[in-house]
């Protein structure tokens, strides 16, 4: 997959999160997105959440920008 091809689908997914926010909080440890009903974060393993729609929104947006930083749990093994 290209920057581009990924650029775009983080874009797509960004607006789906956008669209329903109420589905999804912030982490406050990364500043990942994650489903409500996480009870940790799978990036960083923090358990403190925005769930402020209007943060989920921005971050989103902010996510949808540009390519992923950080290294996924299942790329560490």
């Amino acid at each position: 997959m290209t920057d581009n091809e990924s650029l775009a689908a983080r874009a797509e997914r960004a607006a789906q999160i956008a669209r329903q926010p109420g589905l999804y909080k912030v982490c406050e440890g990364c500043e990942s997105i994650v489903v409500r009903d996480a009870v940790t974060c799978p990036n960083c393993h923090g358990y403190r959440f925005d769930t402020d729609a209007r943060r989920v929104i921005s971050q989103a947006e902010i996510l949808g920008k540009r390519l992923p930083n950080s290294i996924p749990p299942s790329e560490l093994l």
